[in-house]
């Protein structure tokens, strides 16, 4: 059950990804207040908010489109300050990092993770544990109901997607 509500979400988000967005015109170019991985899992500990990870390489056109049109959003900024803590790896990366008491790299955790695309968005509770993945580039206001519906916790209670779209004004 669980796998096909991440096969429904990740479905959405794709038909969202569709469609053209234009950058507000009070957008500025900078983002979140990105941690390491390192840092940003102790700083979920603490605070007991989830992790957002943005896994990118440094060649792909959308995960910089994703920067551009999406995280330097003031609403998305916000919303990520508020709710989550912000880790960004590069998925090619030997920087190195520990996960579960282990010595690895970032892109030892984003194969860990089975991210095979870019961008991916993997989400984890606070404690590091994967909630889901969500590959690919979406529209600010799509990503801001994907944060929500997944850490607010409307996945984790089986509540569908599409009916947790309903009810957000976009």
């Amino acid at each position: 059950m669980r796998w096909i509500t991440i096969v429904a979400l990740a479905a959405s988000i794709a038909v969202a990804a569709s469609r053209p967005v234009a950058l507000s015109a009070g957008s500025s170019a900078a983002g979140p207040a990105w941690r390491t991985w390192d840092d940003g899992l102790a700083e979920a500990k603490s605070t007991g908010h989830p992790v957002l990870v943005d896994v990118y390489t440094d060649w792909c056109g959308w995960c910089k489109r994703m920067d551009r049109d999406v995280y330097s959003r003031p609403e998305v900024r916000d919303y990520l300050g508020r709710n989550w803590v912000v880790v960004r790896i590069n998925a090619e990366a030997n920087t190195p990092a520990h996960y579960l008491g282990h010595e690895t790299t970032e892109a030892e955790i984003a194969d860990r993770f089975g991210v095979r695309s870019y961008p991916t968005t993997v989400m984890l509770k606070p404690t590091g544990e994967r909630m889901v993945n969500v590959p690919g580039y979406f529209a600010a206001p799509d990503f801001i109901t994907v944060l929500r519906f997944v850490g607010e916790g409307h996945m984790e209670h089986g509540e569908r997607f599409e009916d947790f779209q309903k009810t957000v004004a976009h």
